[in-house]
């Protein structure tokens, strides 16, 4: 089946769809993006993935295209003409528009490009990865210092996405000149300390809001787990008793392996397949 896009008011298939030539998001990473994940046939923790919408727009000051509410009406439209009907992803992208190249912002009046694009998800790999755990690696941290905005640049990222693959891991994770370990380069990550405390970087401006994070922190006093949102350096980390991490399509993922030293017994911890299983739980 073709994949459909929507393209600034358009709805067509994937091949035909275009951005001009000067659109900033092309020429300068002048852009916001967001990930929707799709579960049993619906968009997961939509309300939070748009509020994270709207502060990432506002931090760059680029108009919102249409209102939230047209907005909404797309992305399910887009589920129904992509037929996504359980596990996928709708990613949607912002730009401040097209304008010839200059880096102040255009004069007033440029519109700003929005796409949406859809595709499904194969969430039984995913299961069935979880019952395995995942093996991560750290790198230096070398993004600019407002992670917080969910910005198209994300050219540090991608280069530490690709130093994990090369190395036969899953993921690598940011650790600052202090020895602070802060986030992945697509995901949240978590500890569980010794004492059995869930422990994950605070918000600011050096990791992303993580919609699954706010989820996680929500419905961990529920099952009994004590959170704590602070500051913990690579070497604390290695001594954890169980690791994850969290992001929009993989929910929790255990860690079991942080460069060479194995997490625990070097399997999937009891309580971050406990959180797997109720976050799954409450989303179907």
């Amino acid at each position: 089946m073709s994949r459909i896009a929507y393209v600034n008011g358009r709805y067509l298939p994937v091949r035909q769809a275009q951005i001009a030539i000067e659109d900033r998001g092309f020429q300068f990473a002048d852009g916001v993006y967001e990930v929707f994940p799709v579960y049993a046939g619906h968009i997961v923790n939509h309300a939070w993935h748009l509020q994270r919408l709207s502060q990432s727009l506002a931090a760059l000051r680029i108009d919102w295209p249409l209102p939230p509410a047209v907005l909404t009406l797309i992305l399910k439209d887009m589920l129904r003409r992509n037929r996504i009907i359980d596990g996928g992803m709708l990613y949607l992208q912002i730009t401040r528009g097209v304008s010839p190249r200059n880096h102040a912002f255009p004069v007033p009046g440029v519109r700003p490009t929005l796409v949406v694009t859809a595709r499904p998800v194969d969430m039984a790999a995913r299961h069935a990865q979880a019952e395995i755990g995942v093996r991560v690696i750290s790198v230096p941290e070398n993004r600019w210092t407002r992670r917080d905005i969910k910005s198209v640049s994300l050219l540090a990222n991608i280069l530490a996405k690709q130093g994990a693959a090369e190395r036969g891991a899953a993921e690598a994770l940011f650790v600052n000149d202090r020895g602070i370990l802060t986030e992945g380069a697509s995901s949240t990550f978590w500890m569980i300390t010794r004492e059995g405390v869930l422990t994950t970087h605070p918000l600011g401006h050096d990791i992303l809001p993580g919609v699954t994070r706010r989820a996680i922190l929500a419905m961990a006093p529920e099952l009994g787990l004590q959170t704590d949102e602070r500051e913990f350096s690579l070497a604390e980390t290695l001594q954890a008793r169980e690791a994850f991490l969290t992001s929009a399509t993989n929910f929790v993922m255990p860690v079991i392996q942080i460069d060479a030293q194995i997490i625990g017994n070097g399997k999937p911890g009891a309580i971050s397949l406990a959180l797997r299983k109720s976050y799954i739980e409450r989303i179907e």
